[in-house]
């Protein structure tokens, strides 16, 4: 494995989590979320679990950022709860909530650690979602309103920040396909909901800026597409699957615009006067963050728009049925820096897969595939620099083993294994081979 020295002085290692899928919403006076809803409604969720527990990071943080700390992370990506903050998502504030970033954030900086901010990792209160959550363009103001809070509170001590994670999951993965919360499966909430998205992130924006925030960036998820076949009918649904994972949300954040082939479908269903938007959805940010996991292998369907479908190939896979596909990370770094974001830098703020990670009788967790996993998308990101990309962090999905959202406590991406019913600890393999790797 490529280890700090290799990559460029200043380059920085850190680790993810977000909220909803460590600390224990039960805790702390947080409000219900869209998610509580979704997992309780049969069907939704493996065992219909929920976030109400999780990790129990809301009280066990301490031991975490010292977990943190023994990775030698240099970056830890978390992100605030709006549902702990706001439980209503508009009005009142729950104090217990923002003293418990203050601790976390206080806590990071105590151990030498750069704190780098979400806003929004897909617990949208209950109370917003009742008003039409995304698709309600009034949830741009609502957002802005929730950063307000977050940026007056801590933002003299963040380090970097970004408003949304993921719009792909927030947007097409929640309403199109209906595999996340809020469940829906609707042309026009969707067509709406990624618009509102880009448009919260772009208020979001210009409110930390407001505050006196700096570093501030934006966070895509992308999945590599590669036609099934070599024909031209599978490079045209490949371009469509590309268009909408992939350039939507970059192509309205850094050049004003939406592809045509997300258009011809979502078009119609758009707000009115919504290119007036890119004003505030171009907002510049300091950097682009990439989170990036797999590849799709993508074939023409004979249904309605987007008339594609998707398969797997024949690369290894992980525990989720997701192929590794270094290249693709590569690829992205490239085509982002060359197409969408010039000389800013780049990093990439999720990558990491998920395991049949199981405790040996000796107590040890063997994941040696994670580390080779990992060691093979750091040789992406180092060949990336070395073709020009201003590549400056790489952050591991995910520091503990989590809810995994519909997949519930089933596939594993941590480091730290978590034993799900005392709670207990223990760093895997992978954990100490990426601590030799970060050594500083």
């Amino acid at each position: 494995m490529l280890t700090r020295a290799d990559f460029p002085e200043g380059f920085l290692f850190g680790a993810a989590t977000s909220s909803y899928q460590i600390e224990g919403h039960a805790k702390g006076g947080a409000g219900p979320t869209h998610w509580d809803n979704f997992a309780a409604t049969p069907g939704n969720v493996v065992r219909a679990e929920d976030g109400a527990l999780a990790c129990d990071h809301y009280s066990r943080w301490e031991e975490d950022l010292d977990l943190v700390a023994g990775l030698n992370a240099d970056v830890y990506r978390f992100s605030t709860s709006w549902a702990r903050v706001m439980p209503e998502g508009r009005g009142a504030v729950n104090e217990d909530g923002l003293d418990f970033y203050d601790r976390l954030v206080d806590g990071l900086l105590a151990r030498g650690i750069k704190p780098a901010l979400t806003l929004y990792h897909w617990e949208l209160p209950s109370a917003l979602a009742d008003l039409g959550g995304w698709r309600n363009r009034d949830i741009a103001q609502w957002f802005a309103d929730y950063t307000n809070v977050i940026a007056e509170r801590l933002g003299d001590r963040i380090w970097s920040a970004a408003p949304i994670n993921e719009p792909w999951c927030v947007g097409w993965l929640s309403h199109f396909v209906g595999a996340h919360a809020p469940g829906l499966r609707d042309i026009r909430a969707t067509a709406r909901a990624m618009h509102h998205i880009l448009l919260a992130h772009g208020t979001a924006t210009q409110a930390m800026r407001a505050a006196g925030m700096s570093n501030l960036g934006a966070v895509c998820n992308l999945e590599w597409a590669s036609p099934a076949e070599d024909t031209d009918d599978c490079r045209a649904a490949a371009a469509r699957y590309d268009a909408i994972y992939n350039r939507f949300f970059l192509g309205g954040m850094f050049k004003g615009e939406y592809p045509e082939l997300v258009l011809e479908g979502l078009g119609p269903h758009l707000p009115d006067r919504w290119q007036d938007d890119f004003a505030t959805i171009t907002t510049p940010v300091d950097w682009c963050g990439l989170n990036y996991y797999t590849r799709t292998l993508v074939s023409p369907s004979d249904g309605p728009w987007p008339h594609y479908q998707q398969t797997t190939g024949d690369l290894p896979k992980n525990s989720i049925g997701w192929e590794t596909y270094p290249q693709g990370l590569h690829d992205f770094l490239m085509r982002t820096h060359t197409e969408f974001t010039g000389d800013l830098p780049i990093y990439v703020t999720e990558n990491g897969m998920a395991a049949n990670d199981v405790m040996n009788a000796d107590g040890r967790v063997e994941d040696s595939d994670r580390v080779a996993f990992v060691s093979d998308h750091l040789n992406a990101v180092h060949a990336a620099i070395a073709g020009g990309a201003p590549v400056r962090g790489y952050y591991l999905w995910s520091l503990l083993d989590n809810y995994e959202w519909a997949f519930g406590y089933e596939k594993r991406f941590g480091a730290v294994h978590i034993d799900f019913e005392s709670l207990k600890r223990v760093p895997k393999t992978s954990y100490h081979a990426l601590a030799e790797a970060f050594r500083k």
